[in-house]
């Protein structure tokens, strides 16, 4: 059977509760049980070093005295004692026979004590004379914190379980409403309503505030592009039905003329018509490539370079229509990951717009300005401009200004240069150059 991610996570949380619980308690144990024996360790060394001693001082029979003097009363863990070559009990406190080998240790933990319950024992064993000197101590103390510990470690493992219970299903139940939110959303928009929102905490910003956030970001695209695409297929019905008709009509007339030469210029006529049309599609193909186009097309591009380029490509344009035609670049634009392709037609309808409706002015200008966080590719123009009220409107896909039906285009223009700026994170400005218009494409510098 399948299990659910709030089911997986809450053992999982289980999982961890109760590892780390038993490693925590098994290190207690380890470091416990190392300490006690470096005890038992250090102070039977020290003993044995103090015998010793005293046998070198004053012999055998000092050291038989010592030792009787050596053990407190209740004491029943401590060894103290001195051996014959055959592991008998001399004086002291041990077994009457000691049945370990007789060879020098510095310290070792044996069982030779089989008459009592606990039969480890930590000791050291070393010659003086004749014979040897046993000094150690039972491990009881040992065993006792190592029963301690094993309880310990139960009862521990018994609290994680317990606690590790609770915590899965308390993060269990969390992460089941953040992701219900989540897939509710999600739901919606299946069936259409692009509208609803995941709920984000700013302030907070775990991963599924991020998960919200990109999931709002990109609900928020698709409601914009749902609702460009049907203003696009709204005004290309409207827009497209005048130059059709205009086409069918002008070809049903040059289908009747009878005249060979009058009826070859009239179906020459209907190229403009058709140019037209064509040019509005290509326009509509052209925004739909720039707003779904991937970010591995972008290539690091010099946009000093780049304005250069299209200042050469229209000086003698710009010439050719009288217009007296500046170029003024920072070089100090840094080197940007741009869409090379999609960015150069958006700045070549920028200078197209400007000849188109503001040659009046006389003078051109194309800019490159380049601040601390961004650049600004512009053209600027001394025409008539666009009024603030009126700027929106340009803005959109297929908005003509009154001023602009007169000449030919589709009111496509200036939607393709702000879907290429949204492309790049940027923005496309309209503002007053007093008199004329600047148009300028603002990107961040990464």
């Amino acid at each position: 059977m399948r299990l659910s991610v709030t089911a997986r996570i809450a053992l999982l949380s289980i999982a961890l509760a109760l590892i780390s619980n038993l490693v925590l308690v098994g290190f207690v144990w380890k470091q416990t049980d190392a300490a006690v024996v470096g005890t038992v360790r250090r102070e039977t060394i020290e003993q044995s070093d103090a015998m010793r001693a005293i046998y070198r001082a004053d012999g055998l029979a000092a050291v038989i005295e010592a030792i009787e003097h050596a053990r407190v009363a209740g004491d029943t863990a401590l060894l103290l004692a001195v051996l014959d070559r055959n592991g008998n009990r001399v004086a002291g406190y041990a077994p009457a026979h000691v049945g370990i080998p007789l060879v020098p240790s510095q310290f070792r933990i044996a069982d030779f004590d089989t008459s009592e319950a606990t039969n480890d024992i930590g000791y050291t064993l070393r010659p003086i004379g004749d014979h040897w000197l046993l000094t150690g101590r039972r491990l009881d103390l040992v065993e006792a914190e190592r029963n301690a510990i094993e309880g310990a470690l139960a009862v521990a493992v018994l609290l994680s379980l317990i606690l590790g219970i609770g915590a899965g299903l308390v993060l269990a139940r969390y992460v089941g409403l953040r992701l219900n939110r989540i897939a509710a959303v999600i739901g919606a928009a299946g069936e259409g309503d692009l509208s609803r929102r995941v709920p984000v905490a700013p302030a907070r910003r775990d991963a599924f505030d991020r998960l919200g956030h990109q999931l709002n970001l990109m609900l928020g695209k698709l409601e914009r592009l749902m609702v460009e695409l049907r203003v696009v297929t709204d005004s290309m019905a409207h827009d497209l039905r005048s130059p059709l008709t205009r086409l069918r009509t002008k070809t049903e007339q040059a289908v009747l003329i009878a005249d060979p030469a009058a009826r070859e210029a009239a179906l020459g006529g209907l190229l403009v018509e058709t140019d037209l049309v064509m040019r509005m599609l290509t326009m509509v193909i052209e925004i739909s490539r720039s707003e779904s186009v991937s970010r591995d097309r972008f290539i690091l591009v010099e946009p000093a370079e780049l304005v250069e380029e299209i200042a050469e490509l229209y000086e003698p344009v710009a010439e050719e229509a009288g217009l007296d035609f500046t170029v003024a670049i920072d070089a100090s634009a840094p080197a940007m990951p741009l869409h090379r392709e999609l960015l150069s037609q958006a700045i070549t309808n920028l200078i197209d717009n400007a000849l188109k409706h503001a040659a009046s002015g006389g003078v051109l200008t194309l800019r490159l300005v380049c601040h601390a966080q961004e650049i600004a590719i512009q053209v600027e123009d001394r025409g008539t401009g666009i009024a603030e009220a009126d700027r929106a409107q340009a803005l959109k896909r297929f908005g003509r200004l009154d001023a602009a039906r007169t000449t030919p285009g589709a009111g496509l223009g200036m939607a393709l240069i702000e879907a290429v700026a949204r492309l790049h994170n940027g923005r496309f400005e309209l503002a007053d150059n007093v008199p004329g218009l600047i148009a300028r494409i603002v990107l961040p510098v990464h």
